[in-house]
């Protein structure tokens, strides 16, 4: 799961200037990290259903993406 998510979605979040980083999978949860616009984007949870359905597809188990927003320290400082 960990090569699919880094080879065939993440370069896709890189066009719209994004990127995901796999954290752990297990019990039927996957843990990702999203950082650059990402992070701050307000249809996050249409590009998390659309993984799942990528990955139900690829794997034949259904799997539920548990976001993590990060964005870079100084994206806060003012």
């Amino acid at each position: 799961m960990q090569e699919y998510v880094e080879n065939v979605l993440a370069p896709r979040l890189r066009g719209d200037g994004g990127w995901v980083e796999y954290v752990d999978c297990r019990d039927g949860k996957m843990t990702l990290v999203f950082r650059g616009e990402c992070s701050k984007c307000h249809i996050l949870d249409r590009c998390t259903a659309w993984m799942e359905e990528k990955l139900e597809r690829e794997f034949g188990d259904p799997v539920q993406i548990v976001a993590i927003r990060k964005k870079p320290y100084f994206w806060d400082v003012k």
